[in-house]
C-alpha cells in the first residue's frame, strides 16, 4: 500500500496531458457535477474513456509520463498498459504526478460512450476543449450509485438547470 501522501489535483495540468496526447473521453463524476452547477470541491477527475484500442494506447502513453500508479498499489506498481485499460471495467484508482485519476470503463447506470458522447457538453476548462457528460446521463449514474455525495449532487445539478432553464439559458 502507497503511503506517500496524495497530491493535490490539479485538473489543468491533468486535462493537458490527456489533450496533449489526443485522449478522447469524457468527464464524469465531481468535475462534471461542478460543471452543471454544483458547488463542491473534488478530490480526483473520474473518466470514461473511449473504448478504441488507439485511444487506450494513447491513454496509456499519457499515464506513463503522469508517472500513474495504482492508489494502493504504490508508485513500483507503474502505470497500466493498454490492454488492462481496454479490459478492466473499473480501473484502480491512480495517483499521478497531477492528482488522482479515476478511470471508468463501465459505469452503472450509463449509457453507451457513443450515445453519452453525443449528448456531452463541450467546455473550455483553462483553454482545454473538454466533454463534459450531459445532464442526464451524471444525474442517471448519480442515482443509480446512490452515495449520499451523488444525491446531493443531483440535487444542486437539477436545481441549477431549473435555474437556468428559467433565465431561459440552454
Amino acid at each position: 500500500m502507497s503511503n506517500a501522501p496524495a497530491q493535490p489535483l490539479d485538473l489543468q495540468e491533468l486535462l493537458a496531458a490527456l489533450a496533449s496526447c489526443g485522449v478522447e473521453y469524457l468527464v464524469i463524476g465531481g468535475v462534471a457535477a461542478q460543471v452543471h452547477g454544483r458547488r463542491r470541491t473534488t478530490m480526483d477527475l473520474a473518466v470514461i474513456p473511449a473504448p478504441d484500442p488507439e485511444n487506450f494506447e494513447r491513454l496509456a502513453e499519457v499515464l506513463i509520463g503522469l508517472d500513474a500508479h495504482p492508489v494502493e498499489l504504490g508508485p513500483r506498481a507503474g502505470a497500466p498498459t493498454a490492454e488492462q485499460l481496454s479490459v478492466a471495467p473499473i480501473v484502480p484508482p491512480l495517483r499521478t504526478r497531477h492528482g488522482e485519476l479515476h478511470i471508468l470503463n463501465q459505469v452503472p447506470g450509463a449509457s453507451a460512450y457513443a450515445a453519452m458522447r453525443t449528448r456531452s457538453l463541450k467546455v473550455d476548462l483553462d483553454g482545454i476543449a473538454v466533454h463534459i457528460v450531459g445532464v442526464d446521463d451524471l444525474i442517471r449514474m448519480k442515482q443509480t450509485s446512490g452515495r449520499p455525495h451523488d444525491l446531493e449532487d443531483i440535487e444542486a445539478v437539477t436545481a441549477a438547470a431549473r435555474e437556468a432553464s428559467a433565465q431561459g439559458e440552454p
